[in-house]
């Protein structure tokens, strides 16, 4: 379906998908049904070992719960398109505020924020209604130096972009191999002689930075707050830059990434005041600088702008090896639930590359004024920051003030650690501080409340990051939404009952699925352990091969093989991604997951409190070797490595005695279920022994 002349944007239901993800799910559900059914009548009736097939049908019930909330992403799986052309004139388009967030330069490379700073400014939007935020949590002296170099190499750097229509604005990226095509298209006499030029003043900048970092790049924790502003220049056409480092004493609760965003919420509120923000990671940076006009035709729709909370896009890395061992997230699978999600009303927001709507965390949908009641008791003494609220509920946004010292002094006081005082900050309005993963859960309650949300996966990507190269820091990642994920569905705020009783059934399901998909660490861990033991002592789990009851764990089997299969192979993967997040799944599960869970444990038992893990994004070159290549590295990830180890070093041990056995005289049919599982693991394992055993590789 293509747009019409005067339509923004279009929404095709993937038919071929849906029609198959519905055939699928009930055959399968048939399959599983009656597996439970066989595992259940055996263990009332049956003279089986109670232990053993107890702990196999416990985990056996947990991947089917699983199963069965995931079906929900399968059911209207759409597509859809966008029309910039057909927006309004710039005049007409509303004002935008991006909001990025850094905490610490030794774990994010001040050279990488700045040219994500660098490329939002950029954005092909009308420069008086764009504004760009750069959140310092770490109130490091070397990030604002960066910035304000960062600005003055904006005063070429953005001319040249517009001059030559670049569309990588992000300046490593357009100097790297990367871009090469884009600069032969480019190509001539004036181009190149521009670029050398501008290339050399991109050089000294990083030199300067750089220069800077190896002096000064600690993180000062007990700061006051620091507000500076870079205004509109007329003459190079820069929008408004704004650095902010919020109060921070530790004698007061910080709340992390979403303090961050509520601070930036108020005082962008009294500086530019836009209905509008695109929120990034600091090492995600703007690829397409159309993302805001294309984001716009969905918010400029009249269809449905009354209920749209924010435009998802998706989160691509630009250094995922060919072999792409370390893709935590399984990028094909994760596309087609955001897909599937999108179909029944919104999807989850991803915590980065996504335009929001402001005026969605103060209010429900069409209750405009709900939020101005009581605004003091609500959103604290600020008389500029009411007003701005105020404005957004009119047509016309207030014009952008000067940044007076006023402005700068007022700006300071509400990104003061003591603002949020009896308020309900982070509580009714803003991002949630229920659960870490602020983003996500506060995607999650916006739904709640009515809103709707859209998902939009242009051919070109939008934005790119830098993902993790390393197995700690994955699994480190990895543990974080766990932990956070696990604790939101267990909450009073868990989907399958707060949920259920705000949003559709379906949209309920998926983000059940997201929030307690990681007790599949549970199950796996008891599939490691049960049927190994039991073949090396020759207890069989599974029917005789000859047995018509075989068939169905069979079929099981390779219905849940051949749906992945699909899933890879539709989003445009190849086999290989499909067997390697056969790998990474069986190891996260029973590592990052599994500590993610024990984290939850351990806190609400008052062992262990909330703690805020950053991703190390600095790039280290023995790993990236070692990544490119496809091998793994568990260097230093010895503590999550301790279950994998036990459980890898355990099948390889019972699958030799086990099939010692077999040939000393045991009963093949009897135990080739087992055999098999054993087996199909062990292949899945030979690069995880190879990277826990170098020498195995030698």
């Amino acid at each position: 379906m293509e747009p019409t002349a005067t339509s923004l944007n279009t929404c095709t239901v993937q038919q071929p998908r849906a029609a198959l993800g519905r055939l699928h799910m009930l055959l399968h559900f048939f399959a599983v049904s009656a597996l439970l059914y066989y595992r259940i009548s055996n263990l009332i009736h049956g003279s089986v070992p109670l232990l053993s097939w107890g702990l196999i049908t416990l985990s056996e019930l947990v991947f089917a719960f699983i199963w069965t909330l995931a079906q929900a992403f399968r059911w209207r799986p759409v597509v859809r398109t966008v029309a910039p052309d057909n927006l309004p004139g710039d005049e007409k388009l509303p004002a935008l505020d991006v909001f990025i967030c850094t905490a610490d330069p030794k774990k994010e490379p001040v050279v990488e924020v700045m040219n994500t700073v660098l490329s939002a400014m950029a954005l092909d939007y009308p420069t008086e209604k764009l504004a760009v935020y750069l959140s310092d949590d770490g109130g490091a002296a070397v990030t604002l130096y960066a910035m304000k170099e960062a600005c003055a190499f904006a005063r070429s750097w953005l001319p040249f972009c517009r001059k030559y229509g670049v569309k990588s604005r992000c300046p490593e990226a357009f100097f790297s191999s990367f871009c090469d095509d884009e600069r032969e298209v480019l190509e001539s006499d004036e181009f190149k002689a521009e670029e050398e030029k501008i290339q050399s003043n991109y050089e000294l900048f990083k030199r300067n930075v750089e220069k800077a970092a190896e002096i000064e790049d600690s993180v000062d924790d007990d700061r006051p707050a620091r507000v500076e502003a870079r205004a509109t220049d007329d003459h190079s056409k820069l929008p408004l830059l704004v650095y902010m480092s919020r109060e921070k004493r530790p004698s007061r609760p910080h709340r992390f990434k979403a303090g961050a965003l509520n601070t930036l919420l108020r005082v962008s509120g009294i500086m530019s005041n836009a209905p509008y923000t695109l929120v990034l990671d600091c090492d995600m940076y703007c690829n397409d600088p159309t993302s805001a006009k294309q984001a716009m035709c969905f918010h400029l729709d009249p269809k449905f702008s009354d209920t749209l909370s924010f435009a998802q896009f998706p989160q691509i890395f630009y250094n995922v090896s060919k072999n792409d061992i370390y893709d935590g997230q399984a990028r094909s699978a994760y596309k087609t639930k955001y897909q599937g999600m999108d179909g029944i009303k919104g999807t989850v927001c991803a915590g980065t590359g996504y335009f929001l709507k402001k005026k969605a965390l103060y209010c429900s949908p069409n209750q405009e004024d709900e939020f101005l009641e009581e605004p003091e008791k609500n959103f604290g003494f600020s008389t500029k920051l009411i007003d701005s609220l105020q404005a957004l509920t009119g047509k016309n946004v207030r014009e952008r003030e000067n940044m007076s010292d006023a402005t700068i002094e007022e700006a300071k006081k509400l990104a003061s650690c003591t603002y949020e005082q009896n308020t309900r900050w982070g509580k009714d309005i803003g991002y949630s501080y229920d659960c870490l993963l602020e983003s996500t859960f506060t995607g999650y309650l916006l739904h709640c409340k009515g809103w709707t949300s859209v998902y939009l996966y242009p051919e070109r990507p939008c934005f790119l990051g830098c993902t993790t190269i390393d197995m700690k820091d994955a699994l480190i990642q990895l543990m974080k939404w766990a932990s956070g994920l696990v604790q939101a569905g267990l909450s009073k705020f868990s989907p399958l009952t707060y949920g259920m009783s705000k949003m559709s059934a379906l949209q309920s399901m998926c983000y059940g699925y997201f929030m307690f998909t990681h007790l599949f660490s549970i199950a796996c861990l008891l599939y490691g352990i049960v049927p190994q033991l039991s073949f090396l002592y020759g207890v069989p789990l599974y029917p005789k091969v000859t047995n018509p009851w075989f068939a169905v764990f069979a079929a099981v089997f390779l219905s849940s093989l051949s749906q992945h299969i699909y899933e890879v192979v539709s989003s445009g993967g190849s086999m290989r991604t499909m067997w390697n997040e056969q790998r990474i799944w069986m190891i996260k599960s029973v590592t990052a997951c599994l500590f993610g869970c024990f984290d939850v444990l351990m806190k609400y038992v008052g062992m262990a409190k909330a703690n805020f893990r950053l991703t190390n994004k600095a790039i280290d070159q023995e790993k990236l070797d070692k990544y490119e290549k496809g091998k793994f590295d568990f260097q230093g990830a010895k503590m999550f490595m301790i279950p994998l180890t036990m459980l890898v070093l355990l099948n390889l041990g019972c699958f030799i005695g086990g099939m010692k056995g077999l040939i000393s005289g045991g009963d093949v049919k009897e135990m080739f279920g087992q055999g098999f599982l054993s087996s199909y693991v062990l292949v899945l394992s030979l690069p995880i022994l190879e990277g826990l055993i170098p020498k195995i590789g030698k």
